[in-house]
Parts: structure tokens; C-alpha cells; sequence
């Protein structure tokens, strides 16, 4: 009878029910252990995304900065064109009966024609001519993704080497990285530029509307001492 009683007592223990405070810490356990192993992983993808948005985010900013140079520059041609064709039709005609109207138009023309230069110069498109083969992208001598670069590759080659391209994540980043300080290199001529047609054109239009200014009261106060006055 002794030795029944005994084989009950472990039957007993693993039958007890579990105390509710016990299965609540065992729970919580589980869900901190579960949180801790899937910490990396969230972790290495929001990574991921970091440099994702990084390269998207500064795509968009170099194509928005791109896009407001050229409108600037399309802004800049227009007033010069507006003041050259304004000065040509009013003044060119009475250039012969007043002389002294000469050395300030020719001053406002002159600078006009500058800035015109210059900002048609930053808006002309750059287009490079020289010839990229397949080789050179494996080497990483060119950049596939710069369209003045692939336009001279074969559609075969350029298929191939953006195959190749999508393989490797080093060679995709590193050629991003080179695309986007290629933007700005460009960005940085338009905007240097820019900036000088700004500066040609206001100089234009202060010193040529002072020469106005000028001439005509020396004109009009000192008629003798201006030597082609009226």
C-alpha cells in the first residue's frame, strides 16, 4: 500500500495547476524574448530605408534645384530680350538727332547682350561626346546611369551593364553616389553662371540709366560741354 502512495505524489505535482501570477511572467518572458529577435531585424531595415530616402531625397532636391536654374535662366533671357528689342525700337531711331544718346544705350545694350550670353549658356544642355564602353562600367571608370554616358553604349551593352548594375549593391550605390555628385557639378556651372548674368544685367541697367540720367543734365545745364550735344 506504501508503494502506491509514493507513485501518486509526482502525478499530483504535474497535475497542479499553474499559479495565474507565475503563467502571466512566463508570457510577458516570451513576448520580451520574441521582441528582442525581431529588434535587428527592424533595425537593419529601417537602415534600408535610410539610404533609400537618402538617395531619393537627394535626387529630388538636385532635379528641383535644376529645374529652378532653368527657369531663371528662361526668366533672365526674356527681361533682356524685353529691354534689348524696347531700346532698338524707341532709341535707334533718334540716335541721329540726339548723339548723346549713344554712350548709354550702347551701355545698356553691351550689358544686356552679356547676361543674354550667360544665361543662355546656363541653359544649354551637356551633352557629353565621349564614347563609354561596357568594360569602362565594369571598371567603374564611367557611370551607367548618366544618360551622356550610356547614349553611346549599344542597347545590348546597356542592358547587360545594368544588369550587372542591379546585381551588385556595391557597384548600384557607387554609382548613385557618382550620378548625384555629377548633378551637382552641373548645378554648381548653371548657378556660377546665373549669377553672372544677374550681376551683367543689374550693372547694365544702374550704369546705363545713370549715363541717361547724367548726359542729360549736362545736356540740358552744360549744352556746352558735351561735344555732340543737341
Amino acid at each position: 500500500m506504501g508503494t502506491p502512495g509514493r507513485m501518486q505524489a509526482p502525478e499530483a505535482l504535474t497535475t497542479t495547476p499553474m499559479a495565474p501570477g507565475v503563467k502571466d511572467h512566463q508570457d510577458k518572458k516570451k513576448k520580451k524574448n520574441k521582441k528582442d529577435k525581431d529588434q535587428p531585424k527592424r533595425s537593419t531595415l529601417g537602415t534600408s530605408r535610410g539610404i533609400e530616402t537618402m538617395f531619393r531625397t537627394s535626387y529630388r532636391v538636385n532635379m528641383d534645384l535644376s529645374a529652378l536654374a532653368d527657369s531663371k535662366s528662361n526668366m533672365i533671357m526674356g527681361v533682356n530680350s524685353i529691354v534689348i528689342s524696347v531700346v532698338l525700337a524707341g532709341l535707334s531711331s533718334k540716335i541721329d538727332a540726339n548723339p548723346w544718346l549713344l554712350i548709354p544705350t550702347s551701355i545698356l545694350l553691351v550689358g544686356c547682350l552679356i547676361s543674354l550670353v550667360y544665361a543662355i549658356l546656363a541653359a544649354r544642355p551637356r551633352v557629353s561626346s565621349t564614347v563609354i564602353t561596357l568594360e569602362d562600367v565594369r571598371q567603374n571608370k564611367a557611370n551607367i546611369l548618366f544618360f551622356g554616358n550610356y547614349v553611346h553604349m549599344s542597347r545590348d551593352d546597356y542592358i547587360q551593364g545594368m544588369t550587372e548594375l542591379m546585381q551588385n549593391t556595391d557597384n548600384l550605390y557607387y554609382n548613385m553616389i557618382i550620378d548625384i555628385y555629377g548633378l551637382g557639378g552641373v548645378l554648381q556651372k548653371k548657378f556660377r553662371l546665373l549669377r553672372t548674368a544677374y550681376t551683367t544685367l543689374m550693372f547694365a541697367v544702374i550704369v546705363g540709366v545713370l549715363s541717361f540720367v547724367m548726359v542729360y543734365i549736362l545736356i540740358a545745364i552744360f549744352p556746352s560741354a558735351v561735344p555732340f550735344g543737341p
